[in-house]
């Protein structure tokens, strides 16, 4: 695995595009990401590159999103606002209109594309975009922090090229933009991990939301409930994902790895350690198939900065049995958390956080096994 060709796909142009400072998505861990590995040796290997995302056209971004609503929120990012702006979620404390929101949302989509662009040539393997994950957004609509949804338009063009794309989404919450894309198709096998929706936004992957038509059986939700930790996270994957990846086949993985599923995000009520996100990325590596990994949410910048630098040492095949980024969690990340590595510390639950959780997640994987196993033939 540490010879396959990896991809980071960054530019400074991402750093300098900025949410308003009151709002909780910060563009700025991309950038604190790339000085941390970077400095750490691990954008340097043989086989690793570096490359730049490009401005994607709308012809492109058309391919998911309407060109009504792209016109929209250009016309907004230039202060041309109106009601349209409004009914198409601009305007909002999630979806706030600043100077530059297009700019950015659309250089994020062009990094995710840039990524797939590399793997179909067959220029990369493996690639990680940071500042991607935007999956709430809608065709003609943002939502949730997103108004572009670049892991949507990577499924597409990927499907469009013939291949079959399993989509797994880890951030806390639910991947509903992409989910909608693909409800109706059997070719993008969607997969989403996520709090429950009735105790987070965006209040929807419930087990039955399970596709339709062609696509019924493709579209995987597994609403977890709150406090969940490592253990019991490890046990609904290992249950649901390999069977259906295994059947699938897929031709290329796009994993969305929100952090907000840590213990102590700000916005979320989970209780995992990137520990969790190691063995999801060891299990996909394992896979064999082309990768395009992306950022998500995260709105605690250090713990988040961390996981994702973790995640990247996993992914580019630099990590190590020994933690030898040791001390840099708390020294290079500026934080008093935990000062023994990028590797977060093991987090042990209550006895009365187990007695919540365990029946809870025993309950879905019962639930998913009888509803989508059988339309899989499992």
């Amino acid at each position: 695995m540490a010879n396959r060709k990896t991809v980071f796909l960054h530019c400074p142009e991402l750093e300098q595009l900025a949410y308003p400072k009151d709002c909780p998505f910060n563009t700025s861990r991309a950038g604190k990401l790339r000085k941390i590995i970077g400095s750490m040796g691990l954008l340097s290997g043989p086989n690793i590159k570096q490359v730049a995302p490009e401005m994607p056209d709308r012809l492109t971004l058309k391919k998911f999103h309407t060109a009504k609503y792209i016109k929209i929120l250009k016309d907004a990012d230039s202060g041309k606002i109106d009601v349209d702006a409004l009914y198409a979620g601009l305007g909002t404390g999630d979806c706030p209109i600043f100077k530059g929101m297009y700019d950015y949302s659309a250089l994020a989509c062009g990094a995710s594309l840039k990524g797939i662009e590399l793997i179909l040539s067959n220029q990369a393997e493996l690639a990680f975009n940071p500042s991607g994950g935007l999956h709430h957004a809608q065709p003609d609509r943002a939502a949730g922090f997103c108004y572009l949804n670049d892991v949507a338009l990577a499924c597409m063009v990927l499907a469009q090229n013939n291949k079959r794309v399993l989509y797994l989404d880890i951030d806390v919450h639910h991947g509903d933009g992409v989910q909608g894309a693909f409800y109706d198709r059997n070719d993008v096998l969607t997969i989403s991990f996520h709090q429950n929706g009735r105790t987070l936004f965006p209040g929807t992957g419930f087990v039955d939301e399970l596709g339709t038509g062609q696509g019924k059986g493709y579209s995987v939700n597994f609403p977890l409930p709150v406090g969940t930790y490592d253990d019991a996270y490890h046990k609904a994957f290992n249950e649901i994902v390999p069977p259906l990846v295994d059947k699938f086949n897929p031709d290329v993985i796009v994993f969305e790895l929100g952090a907000d599923t840590l213990a102590g995000d700000p916005l979320a009520n989970l209780y995992l350690t990137n520990n969790a996100y190691a063995k999801v990325i060891n299990y996909l590596l394992k896979l064999n198939k082309p990768i395009l990994m992306t950022g998500g949410g995260g709105y605690h910048i250090e713990n988040t900065v961390r996981a994702w630098a973790y995640a990247w040492s996993i992914f580019s095949g630099q990590d190590t049995e020994h933690d030898l980024n040791i001390g840099m969690g708390g020294v290079m990340l500026e934080s008093t958390d935990w000062q023994g590595g990028l590797k977060d510390r093991k987090l042990i639950p209550t006895e009365q956080q187990k007695d919540i959780v365990d029946p809870a997640i025993d309950e879905t994987i019962d639930e998913i096994k009888k509803k989508i196993f059988p339309l899989h033939g499992l």
